[in-house]
């Protein structure tokens, strides 16, 4: 659940790991789904199935949330079974996939009780967006992504966010950006889809069902782990 006191200036956007800014192009972008950290996991389980024994692995992705003082943790995740061998770019359809899946089920799951007495997090205007933007920060290998984004001042995001309100009560169920024009210049406006820049579209995501290269292993899997760490992938 995002909120006003995590907004920063666009400026910091690229050496934060943590807050609220707004862009131009995307909207609004959580920093923290932005890292591209599930990606990472994802990408690595992938180099590891390719060294071991035999002719297929399994690569689980997930996305989760944290609560109770940081004691309990709750998610969605899917298991696939890749055959070895894939091309790279295979593999980036496949993860782009992976997420995609997941990402829309855990919003999901945050907008369902007894989550959403909580928190208004599922699907927020800028959490998928920011999911994507993840991705392609690990996929791109792009320097500085954040300036192809026209990120704003401090300022100017405290203004659309006072003027439109929390982007939370703003529902975004796709990965298309939700812009929020600025009030200055349109105050009669309301939040309207953009368009993903280029980069954000060179992957997509896989579908090749009837082919042998991935199989489901686990299609829908819910958990709950107590405790203050959850359990590795």
């Amino acid at each position: 659940m995002s909120t006003r006191s995590e907004i920063i200036d666009g400026n910091l956007a690229q050496r934060s790991s943590y807050g609220l800014i707004y862009t131009e192009v995307l909207g609004w972008v959580d920093l923290g789904h932005a890292q591209g950290a599930d990606i990472r996991n994802l990408w690595a389980q992938m180099l590891r199935g390719e060294s071991q024994s035999g002719p297929t692995y399994d690569v689980t992705y997930k996305q989760s949330m944290v609560g109770l003082k940081r004691r309990l943790t709750v998610g969605k995740s899917i298991t696939w079974r890749l055959k070895k061998g894939l091309s790279y770019q295979q593999k980036q359809s496949i993860a782009l996939a992976m997420m995609m899946t997941v990402a829309r089920r855990f919003e999901g799951l945050q907008g369902t009780f007894p989550f959403s007495w909580a928190t208004d997090s599922g699907f927020s205007g800028e959490d998928l967006v920011s999911d994507l933007l993840g991705f392609y920060q690990v996929m791109a290998c792009m320097n500085n992504v954040f300036s192809h984004l026209k990120p704003v001042s401090r300022k100017d995001a405290l203004r659309r966010w006072d003027h439109y309100g929390k982007v939370g009560s703003w529902k975004n169920e796709t990965f298309k950006p939700l812009l929020f024009p600025d009030p200055v210049h349109s105050p009669n406006s309301r939040p309207r889809f953009g368009q993903l820049p280029k980069f954000m579209r060179t992957v997509t995501p896989y579908n090749r069902w009837t082919s042998e290269d991935v199989g489901i292993v686990d299609p829908n899997r819910g958990f709950i782990h107590f405790g203050s760490r959850e359990p590795r992938t």
